[in-house]
């Protein structure tokens, strides 16, 4: 592929957004090819890639456009991860009531300060954090901060000995939605853990309009390829 644009990919839960890249790449040929953001491998959902020229708008995508989730939150529960792929460390009765979890959302909105989770792709000392974490290791990491424009509950329900519950948040850049599930749960005295993550929109790029990565690598690739001025949509 020669030309130059944006592919609205939808990750699949399993594969790493290297994994999705480096799968489009080999069967298209780009020049250049990137993402706009990591998405987890347990995650799915939008996956912005840029193709040759669109590269150099790789930064600006990731950390500048703001980016929308849905979370479904375990508490009563905690992992060595923030995610179900993990070990569990820790189980607590718990007896939560939806407006106890509503009434301290107003906290998580605004510029928020978050310490990255071991199971992530931020370097500390020239490694991964997820190798060390792979590796039984933790090391301490300094907070980053990250902004949350907003933040609101879709749904909840009591379960044995805890609660479920689902969020929308609209975030900018570097939100670590695990973090985030782990410290609102602190903040009400429960461990919480991650159940589900899908990203529904990076900018203009939705959910409804993304394809799966097999999709970008059949005939029909070159028209399913967005202009460079589609990010300012």
């Amino acid at each position: 592929m020669t030309e130059s644009g944006f592919l609205n990919v939808f990750k699949p839960p399993g594969m790493t957004s290297h994994d999705v890249v480096a799968y489009i790449k080999r069967r298209l040929k780009p020049s250049k090819i990137g993402h706009g953001g990591t998405l987890d491998p347990v995650a799915c959902g939008v996956l912005v890639c840029m193709v040759n020229s669109a590269t150099r708008l790789s930064q600006h995508v990731s950390a500048d456009t703001k980016k929308t989730y849905i979370a479904e939150a375990v508490f009563g529960v905690k992992t060595d991860s923030g995610d179900f792929d993990g070990v569990v460390v820790e189980k607590k009765q718990i007896d939560l009531a939806q407006s106890d979890i509503e009434r301290i959302l107003p906290d998580f909105t605004g510029e928020i300060e978050q310490t990255p989770p071991m199971a992530s792709a931020v370097k500390v000392g020239g490694e991964r954090l997820y190798k060390l974490h792979r590796k039984g290791e933790t090391v301490e990491r300094k907070p980053r901060k990250a902004m949350v424009y907003d933040l609101k509950m879709l749904g909840f329900e009591k379960t044995d000995g805890g609660a479920r519950a689902r969020f929308k948040a609209v975030s900018g850049g570097g939100l670590y939605v695990r973090t985030l599930i782990e410290d609102i749960g602190a903040a009400l005295g429960a461990p919480a853990t991650l159940s589900f993550l899908v990203r529904t929109a990076v900018g203009p790029f939705d959910i409804e309009s993304a394809h799966p990565p097999e999709v970008f690598c059949g005939p029909e690739a070159s028209s399913l390829l967005l202009p460079i001025d589609y990010l300012a949509r």
